[in-house]
């Protein structure tokens, strides 16, 4: 899928710390990009934000699904936590205060976001051990930066309450850090063939890609124009845009800031 570096992690036991190692330098470079930086300077606006819940309900409806159709496969039953980390509900609500009742309408994600749902629907389909390295690196980067990001989210933006942040909230989880360790152990525990946990690695370096990319294309787009979300009509009747470079620069999002920010907190 994406070129990866050559991985010598022989060192290492564990699949968590293996998979650590090996995305290393795609966590700087993931980072560092501008995007990364400036919302982590707290300088994220609404419309970014509004965008950034679209991609990432695109991304969890087809990482969870996903999971669930494959809750029963050994590499992915140890690590299936769906009452504590599922976020679609979350996402769905966060885009309903957002936009209103009729935000299924108005979800429209880039290319790069795309790309992402159509790599975890194929091995899901064809390869489900892989799903292991992409939950990891979502779930536990969020629980990581969870917290933080929510506080940096509402000042940003100036909201009054967390209305509109509940992504960021795991009302199922207690305690982030016994949660994380249960969740390591178990990630652990699962028995890869030597080809199958190079395959993990390679994967989890290339959902740092994916991620890359799409902080890069919302770059793009935000050199190109000033237009945002907030400048659409809200009335259903309307549609947006037909000019496809509108339908990008509208759709084009943050599609994974949690792992931008969360997962370099592992």
């Amino acid at each position: 899928m994406n070129n990866v570096p050559s991985l010598c992690v022989c060192d290492l036991s564990d699949l968590s710390e293996q998979i650590k190692a090996a995305t290393k330098d795609n966590h700087v470079r993931a980072e560092n990009t501008q995007l990364m930086l400036s919302y982590q300077k707290g300088q994220i606006t609404l419309p970014q934000y509004k965008v950034l819940l679209c991609s990432l309900y695109e991304i969890y409806k087809a990482l969870e699904e996903e999971l669930d159709r494959n809750s029963s496969h050994p590499t992915v039953a140890p690590i299936y936590f769906p009452q504590e980390l599922a976020r679609l509900e979350s996402l769905e609500q966060d885009l309903e205060h957002f936009f209103g009742s009729d935000w299924r309408k108005r979800v429209i994600v880039p290319a790069a976001t795309h790309r992402y749902q159509q790599r975890l629907r194929q091995i899901g389909r064809e390869n489900p051990e892989l799903l292991v390295a992409h939950a990891y690196t979502r779930y536990l980067g969020d629980l990581s930066g969870g917290q933080v990001l929510g506080k940096i989210t509402q000042k940003s933006l100036g909201l009054s309450s967390k209305e509109g942040l509940s992504f960021f909230q795991f009302p199922g989880v207690s305690s982030p850090n016994r949660f994380k360790q249960l969740y390591r152990s178990r990630m652990n525990s699962i028995e890869l063939t030597e080809q199958q946990r190079e395959a993990v690695l390679e994967e989890a370096v290339s959902a740092f890609e994916l991620n890359i990319q799409v902080f890069d294309d919302l770059q793009k787009m935000l050199s190109v124009t000033t237009e945002t979300v907030d400048q659409l009509p809200t009335s259903s009747s309307s549609s947006f845009p037909s000019s496809p470079i509108m339908q990008f620069t509208m759709g084009v999002c943050v599609a994974l800031v949690t792992i931008g920010v969360g997962i370099y907190s592992f």
